[in-house]
């Protein structure tokens, strides 16, 4: 009678474990690809949701990274569709886009987009930026449009200028984001502008680099390493950060011909470049 008792609680038991695993497999568990992100604005149109995070929920003045995910009518995660876009600034007399990548999908992930955005400039009570979202799905067009608040960086993360050789650039800060006492891998975009609407990215400059500390005499430090671009299109280097406090990092543009097109070194008589971008940690 005992052994019939522990056999019976053994198919029992093997009984719920096997109704277990096939609701599992009927019913998998979604698994939550924006727990590190803070949802920025949602877009939508009739048939769609489109919601858009970054680090932090903001759009801010300079380099953004960001990170979408579309749904359906029936909240459905949509993950086939093809993306395009584009940033417009809406300026009291004029109209200009801005530095941005493609879009494309997070790879590893199923639902999750990501590109990059330079805003140039931040909004204000009568000026403000856009971004327009056209995609394709199952050979269907549609199309999204949302103003957005784009806030001031407290620190120059983005620089504009008119180059030697009377071509506009914009360089932008991108990484490190959360910079540490040590040699860090240092990240930049450098953009031109072939008209108010196109802003491709530059290839074989060089983007020279001197960190400087102006609060402490204005002291550099070693080991920087001057920016070139990567395989991904992107300007890479290392930056150079003995203690925390706010850096001013000087920059120099140096085109393929080894010309500085802006941009001036630090001197004992010259304590700044005319281009640079701060950070403070």
């Amino acid at each position: 009678m005992k052994f019939l008792k522990y056999a019976f609680a053994i198919l029992a038991s093997t009984l719920i474990l096997s109704c277990s695993d096939d609701d599992d497999n009927q019913k998998p568990t979604l698994i939550d690809e924006t727990a590190d992100l803070v949802l920025a604005q949602t877009f939508s149109n009739s048939d769609h949701t489109l919601a858009v995070f970054t680090q932090d929920g903001k759009f801010t003045e300079g380099y953004n990274k960001v990170y979408l995910q579309l749904k359906d009518s029936e909240n459905e995660y949509v993950s086939n569709a093809t993306f395009n876009w584009k940033p417009m600034m809406h300026m009291m007399n004029m109209m200009h886009s801005g530095p941005h990548s493609t879009i494309g999908k997070v790879q590893g992930k199923q639902t999750l987009y990501e590109a990059y955005v330079v805003f140039q400039m931040a909004g204000n009570n009568s000026e403000y930026w856009e971004l327009k979202f056209n995609y394709t799905l199952n050979g269907v067009d549609y199309e999204m449009v949302e103003s957005i608040d784009v806030m001031p960086s407290s620190k120059r993360r983005v620089v504009s200028f008119m180059g030697s050789d009377n071509q506009k650039y914009i360089l932008a800060y991108m990484e490190p984001s959360s910079p540490k006492v040590a040699v860090n891998d240092m990240f930049a975009g450098v953009f031109k502008m072939e008209s108010m609407m196109d802003f491709p990215m530059v290839n074989q400059f060089k983007v020279k680099i001197d960190p400087r500390m102006p609060g402490m005499g204005n002291h550099g430090s070693p080991n920087n390493e001057d920016l070139t671009q990567n395989s991904n299109g992107l300007y890479q280097g290392k930056l150079s950060l003995t203690m925390s406090g706010y850096w001013k990092i000087n920059l120099m543009l140096e085109n393929h011909n080894g010309e500085i097109l802006k941009g001036e070194p630090v001197t004992d008589s010259n304590q700044s470049s005319s281009i640079y971008f701060e950070i403070e940690f």
